[in-house]
């Protein structure tokens, strides 16, 4: 059987078709649509009625690529944008109206526990305590892990797309802003401090998204010959994330445009995606950070196959 899922993320629309075996499956296509479903709303919790077009034009070049691999089942999970948009539903309802496709939308929580069941299965998790960190455009996800499982998770709405639509930094950033949001993520994230009190960890896990962006910015540098579509995990070593970290601070969105294999629908948000990352490495004492290529849409299927969604 050929399943397709479709992610329909806060900024990026991500398919993923997969055949399924006995007990596992083969990965056929994967594909990104930049919706940016929370562009100029996503603080007012509405979605914009441009965003809503950006929304159903993704999801038809999406019905288009299923269409040609002959899929058996299409799965839609909607995740922050349009869970906490006031008009989610009508966005939902339209896209069941005008496309077919029914949209499940899942509390953060379940998104979490997606993400975890996607990065378990690339991210070899032993006894030593790990910290997940999926950053998307409406919310982030932290998971707190080792190989007995979940230990806690907690999903924040302080993904990017908010940042960048509440704080709307200068081109570049300026040190004083910096600060401002750094204050700003600080008092957000009590539930985060309070529970790696309890579950201390120095390994950072960062699930796709930003984090792809970053690796490959990365290895295009120091390992030129790695062939990044093949990579389903990656170590970035402290030095290169603060190398990279910098260049993203003192570059303006021009200058990002021209760097090796910076994805250019992150181009505007990948420095506060640094700045995010940089504030969680340097605040909870983080000595070891790993990309993960698999996340939610990975998960996804895995729970399908195992009859758990």
């Amino acid at each position: 059987m050929k399943i397709a899922i479709i992610d329909l993320g806060t900024n990026t629309f991500n398919l993923l078709i997969a055949e399924q075996t006995e007990k596992s499956y083969n990965i056929l296509v994967e594909n990104k649509y930049p919706a940016k479903l929370g562009k100029g709303g996503i603080n007012d919790k509405k979605i914009v009625p441009e965003a809503m077009e950006r929304g159903i034009t993704a999801l038809k070049t999406h019905l288009k690529t299923i269409e040609q691999y002959k899929a058996d089942k299409i799965v839609c999970i909607a995740t922050a944008a349009i869970r906490s948009a006031k008009n989610g539903q009508d966005f939902v309802k339209r896209v069941k109206d005008e496309l077919g496709l029914t949209v499940h939308v899942i509390d953060g929580q379940k998104e979490a526990e997606l993400i975890f069941d996607g990065v378990k299965q690339v991210i070899p998790i032993g006894e030593e305590r790990i910290l997940i960190l999926d950053i998307g455009g409406g919310s982030n996800e932290f998971i707190i892990a080792n190989k007995d499982g979940v230990l806690w998770k907690h999903s924040f709405d302080l993904g990017i797309a908010r940042l960048l639509d509440r704080f709307q930094p200068s081109d570049p950033i300026t040190t004083t802003e910096i600060e401002v949001v750094e204050k700003y993520i600080r008092e957000e994230l009590s539930l985060l401090y309070d529970a790696l009190e309890k579950y201390p960890t120095q390994t950072l896990i960062g699930s796709s998204g930003s984090f792809d962006t970053i690796s490959s910015m990365i290895a295009v540098n120091h390992h030129p010959h790695l062939d990044m579509s093949k990579v389903m995990s990656y170590h970035i070593p402290m030095e290169y994330a603060q190398e990279m970290h910098e260049l993203f601070l003192r570059s303006t969105a021009s200058e990002r445009k021209e760097m090796k294999r910076m994805d250019l629908h992150r181009v505007e948000m990948i420095v506060l995606a640094s700045i995010f990352i940089n504030f969680i490495v340097k605040e909870f004492n983080i000595k070891d950070i790993w990309q993960c290529a698999f996340a939610l849409k990975e998960g996804t299927i895995l729970q399908i196959i195992n009859d758990q969604l």
